[in-house]
C-alpha cells in the first residue's frame, strides 16, 4: 500500500447547503432507517395526540435527537 491509499478517506456523504445527502451505499444505509424513524415516530405520536400543537409537540424531542446523531455521523463521516 502506498501513502496515498492509507490517508485515502472514504467518505458517505457530502454537505450540501448546510446538509448531508448520502453519496454512498454506507450512507445510504444510515439514512434510510433515520428516515423510517422519522415516519414511525410522527405516526406514533400522532396516533396518541389530540391537537396538531400535540403532535408537534411530541414529535420535536425525537427529531430533535435524531438529527443531531445523524448530522454527527454525517459530519464524521463527510
Amino acid at each position: 500500500m502506498t501513502k496515498r491509499n492509507k490517508n485515502k478517506k472514504t467518505v458517505w456523504f457530502k454537505q450540501v447547503r448546510g446538509s448531508y445527502i448520502p453519496v454512498a451505499w454506507q450512507g445510504w444505509l444510515t439514512y434510510i432507517p433515520y428516515i423510517y424513524f422519522l415516519g414511525a415516530s410522527a405516526l406514533a405520536v400522532d396516533r396518541s395526540s389530540h391537537s396538531v400543537s400535540d403532535t408537534i409537540i411530541g414529535i420535536v424531542p425525537y427529531w430533535v435527537s435524531a438529527l443531531v446523531i445523524m448530522s454527527w455521523i454525517a459530519k464524521r463521516k463527510s
